[in-house]
């Protein structure tokens, strides 16, 4: 996936978590970002350094873990 080029971790920041590479962004604040229903206009305004392959590539970065794990949620039903 050509987008994961967008993607870095490194042990010096933010203990190796992975950011958007070039930033010192974490991708699971963009993340959170687009999950409180802010646009990519929006994200880039409060994070300068961030570009739209980048937050496009969290996005990615995401999808494609949630596909390796499966974590049970519990049930709304219940």
């Amino acid at each position: 996936m050509k987008s994961l080029e967008y993607i870095s971790s490194d042990p010096a920041i933010f203990h190796g978590q992975a950011c958007v590479k070039g930033t010192r962004i974490p991708v699971s604040v963009v993340l959170a970002a687009l999950a409180d229903g802010m646009t990519e206009a929006e994200i880039l305004d409060q994070y300068p350094t961030l570009t739209i392959g980048g937050i496009r590539a969290a996005a990615a970065y995401g999808a494609m873990l949630t596909g390796e794990e499966f974590l049970p949620l519990p049930s709304l039903a219940d």
